[in-house]
């Protein structure tokens, strides 16, 4: 069982506050980051997963029960940035240092200067593709979605996402070797 979705309807049905707290310790981090990947923003994707989890909060909406929670709350959270883009018509960007990497001790100090201006040039080629493009490499990749629940998030099909996949790392490819990344399988 997801456990999100337990604590969920632990929340919504018997007014459990430690189901939300759970719910927003679980997957708060990741909305955000997902959420940043759609309007360009920290700051505002830190507001529109704070909305998200309002919503929750005090609409209490009925999970349709055909996928998995986090699916169905990157849902609600992909369609309020959706509504912010539409109302600000404007698009921002999260610089590279509002992103900071973590390095364990053991890796050498040349290693993570590697590492981390890797994570800069791929960054910064993500944020010169389109929307969709971000947007899918990062529920992919990042968070690790599977296909389905890819498409479930991106109202898309199956084989559409499988597509728009490809046709974006095609983009970040031609992206990166444009700025003269050198890279080993992307």
């Amino acid at each position: 069982m997801d456990n999100g979705a337990s604590s969920y309807r632990r929340f919504r049905d018997e007014g459990d506050t430690d189901g939300l707290a759970e719910i927003i310790r679980d997957y708060k981090d990741g909305l955000i980051f997902y959420l940043c990947s759609i309007v360009g923003n920290i700051h505002t994707a830190e507001d529109l997963a704070e909305d998200t989890f309002v919503l929750l909060g005090t609409k209490k909406p009925r999970d349709k029960g055909s996928g998995r929670f986090r699916t169905w709350l990157y849902t609600i959270g992909r369609n309020l940035a959706i509504d912010y883009l539409r109302k600000s018509r404007r698009t921002a960007e999260v610089s590279v240092e509002e992103a900071p990497e973590l390095v364990s001790d053991e890796d050498s100090l040349e290693e993570a200067y590697l590492r981390e201006e890797r994570k800069i040039a791929v960054h910064r080629g993500m944020r010169r593709l389109s929307p969709e493009y971000r947007q899918v490499l990062w529920l992919i990749y990042f968070e690790e979605f599977s296909n389905r629940e890819a498409a479930a998030v991106m109202k898309k099909s199956v084989h559409g996402i499988e597509t728009l996949v490809s046709r974006a790392r095609k983009a970040l490819r031609k992206q990166l070797e444009m700025e003269g990344f050198e890279y080993e399988d992307l």
